[in-house]
């Protein structure tokens, strides 16, 4: 299965928080909390108000429907997440002395499992380190926790918390590891890698000549029971039936004031909450994909496997949105000239498209964020994931405007470029031109670079495991930056000048190559499969473009500096790299994707690695930006009638976290 939803997060570490706590408030309205290494921002949802009543109301309901997921991504990132949750949340609710370093200590930790959707870094996937002693949290237990609001037992859950050992990560991808056992996620119970996949290579062999093949455990855990093992499937009376049913609800709700054809489309989702059944979910995926004309759209539902080692479990999620017009404006550009860009890839003809089908591509203003994508999300999404559905129907994909523009607004001034950016000129190229590039890469990283090409005859599609998402996200990637540099840009307006594109290229190989080390913790790898891919890029095209000094690394002041020399040959090798992505990918190379990735992806420079983490923080930079949603109020008339629909923008990060443990919590501690 593709990570093509999946958020491609690109390099937003020029959009980071800046100067310090006690002025931020003044100066920096769109930060509303800082901590530990991330920043929490406020987006802002225009246009809104502009929206039809019917429109609005359907945001509402669709916005209703987000929230209520929050407790299954917890659930599917650690099987005790909500015990570990709810205790956190009844110590900090109750407590009479919220002072002193110990407290302090807490409430970080607590806002750190909020933001991460659990006790594992969301980025890194390592278990988060208290630094409040074990013998204070069982002074709080025994102050504030009892029979009644006891989620599991005490020494276990301590054991939780402070053991470095258990549950080390929600997610280990390290070579020659049991990626199942050794990965703290709930996806799976009582089965390891080897029993896993001949238990769905089985199903997937079952059904080889199926020509619309079903995503085998997308929507179940995978567990061990008397010795067989067998699917919970997560469904309307299965497991997570407490938080779906309430999904529904607020769905079936949106089903009422839908344009007739999202109806469609939001009936075909609530069948398939219903039954389970993946049939179900891919006749739901084929209704969505091809309603492009309504205002609003919505995403909901098991959609991303980044958090599960082999790509077969998804994450559930939720973005609820409409359009933006006027941004619009650039994506329907890119696809009305979708089959030009597809017919000169610079990949094997035999891997391209030869009729690109469905490419919608629009700018999007979000409204609300749920599950996966909430508190952190990213700025493009593209759906659907099965690569039949995107041969025959196509895909859509969507450029988030506001979530850029408030990284953007919490940006300004910070210092990055000061500090990082060696020449004048890459800075002024970047001022001018640097959140346009942005934008675009991701447009065509998801508009454009997910839906193109094509596997090879026999070719499932699975066979890269688990490097599958960290080669897909390089192979988006790599064709927005190739097509980035191309003049065809400039002919059909969307770029000025080709200084967009060196704009580009500047800061993704900068970000790639060692800014964005800033994010991992000293001595470890690279984890998380973006982090990976820009890495993959920056450190081939650097060795690649070594004779030709395409790239260079300047040492001057004792710092370290990226530079492109030669923009013109650093696009080529792009366009190198991305033939041989591409044939990887079509053709199910799972030895020479682990080469590729194990080799440029993976290790860090531990001298290169600290001087960043150090240059990084005497900025007092946050490498991690999140959010806190607006709030949306029903308004009637004395028969009950809606008239209207409020929205504000609360600035307290805390309360939403709380609100949203009090009102939107559904499930049971363990499932």
């Amino acid at each position: 299965m593709n990570k093509i939803l999946g958020f491609s997060i690109m390099g937003m570490m020029a959009l980071t928080a800046c100067t310090n706590v006690e002025t931020e408030t003044a100066e920096q309205p769109w930060i509303v909390d800082r901590f530990d290494d991330i920043k929490v921002i406020r987006y802002e949802v225009p246009g809104f108000e502009d929206l039809t009543l019917q429109e609005k109301e359907y945001v509402y309901y669709l916005a209703e429907a987000a929230k209520c997921g929050r407790d299954i991504l917890f659930d599917q990132n650690f099987k005790y997440n909500l015990a570990v949750r709810r205790t956190l949340e009844s110590i900090y609710t109750a407590s009479e002395v919220r002072e002193g370093d110990e407290f302090k200590a807490f409430e970080k930790y607590l806002k750190k499992v909020w933001f991460a959707n659990g006790i594992h870094h969301h980025y890194s996937n390592d278990k988060f380190k208290p630094e409040f002693t074990e013998a204070w949290f069982r002074d709080q237990l025994a102050a504030y926790i009892n029979d009644e609001n006891r989620q599991i037992e005490d020494d276990f859950l301590c054991q939780i918390i402070f053991d470095e050992t258990l549950y080390a990560s929600r997610l280990n991808q390290k070579e020659g590891v049991d990626v199942i056992t050794e990965s703290a996620n709930n996806y799976y119970e009582g089965v390891n890698q080897a029993e896993v996949e001949a238990f769905y290579n089985g199903m997937a062999a079952a059904d080889a000549n199926n020509p619309e093949p079903i995503s085998y455990g997308l929507n179940s855990k995978l567990v061990k029971e008397n010795g067989k093992i067998v699917e919970k499937v997560w469904k309307v009376g299965g497991m997570y039936t407490e938080a779906l049913e309430q999904i529904v609800y607020w769905l079936e709700k949106a089903a009422a004031v839908a344009a007739p054809a999202q109806k469609e489309v939001v009936e075909a989702l609530i069948k398939y909450y219903k039954s389970g059944d993946l049939k179900d979910f891919d006749d739901y995926s084929v209704l969505w994909v091809k309603d492009t004309d309504c205002n609003v759209d919505f995403v909901n539902g098991f959609i991303e496997n980044y958090g599960d080692p082999l790509g077969r479990k998804s994450s559930w999620e939720s973005v609820v949105n409409f359009r933006d017009v006027e941004a619009c404006k650039r994506t329907e550009i890119m696809a009305a000239n979708a089959q030009w860009f597809e017919d000169n890839a610079p990949i094997n003809p035999a891997y391209r498209k030869e009729e690109v089908k469905g490419v919608s591509a629009k700018v999007i203003t979000v409204a609300m964020l749920g599950g996966d994508c909430y508190p952190a999300t990213a700025i493009g999404i593209n759906l659907p994931n099965a690569d039949w559905i995107r041969k025959e129907h196509g895909s859509k994909s969507v450029t988030i405007d506001n979530i850029t523009y408030a990284y953007d607004k919490a940006a300004q001034g910070n210092g990055f470029a000061e500090e990082f950016v060696l020449r004048e000129e890459d800075r002024e190229r970047a001022k001018k031109y640097g959140k346009l590039g942005d934008d675009l890469h991701t447009d065509l990283h998801e508009c454009l670079g997910h839906g193109s090409g094509q596997l090879a005859p026999g070719t499932k599609g699975d066979e890269l495991r688990t490097y599958s998402s960290t080669l897909e996200e390089a192979r988006a990637d790599l064709f927005a930056l190739y097509y980035l540099g191309d003049e065809k840009l400039v002919e059909i307006g969307l770029i000025p000048t080709l200084d967009v594109a060196w704009s580009q290229y500047s800061d993704y190989i900068m970000n790639g190559y060692m800014t964005q080390l800033s994010r991992i913790e000293l001595g470890k790898d690279v984890e998380e499969s973006h982090m990976r891919n820009r890495k993959l890029i920056a450190e081939w095209c650097y060795e690649k473009g070594k004779a030709d000094n395409v790239i260079e690394l300047v040492k001057q002041d004792g710092k370290t500096y990226v530079v492109v020399n030669d923009f013109v040959k650093l696009r080529a090798l792009f366009g190198e790299l991305l033939r041989e992505v591409q044939r990887i990918k079509s053709e199910g190379d799972y030895d020479a994707c682990k080469e590729l990735i194990e080799t440029y992806a993976v290790k860090i420079n531990p001298e290169l690695h600290a001087e960043v983490i150090a240059r990084n923080t005497a900025l007092n930079i946050e490498p991690y930006g999140g959010f806190v949603n607006p709030e949306y109020e029903l308004v009637t008339n004395e028969a009950g009638e809606v008239v209207d629909v409020k929205i504000s923008y609360p600035a307290n990060y805390v309360e939403q976290h709380l609100e949203y443990g009090k009102n939107y919590s559904f499930l049971p501690t363990l499932n």
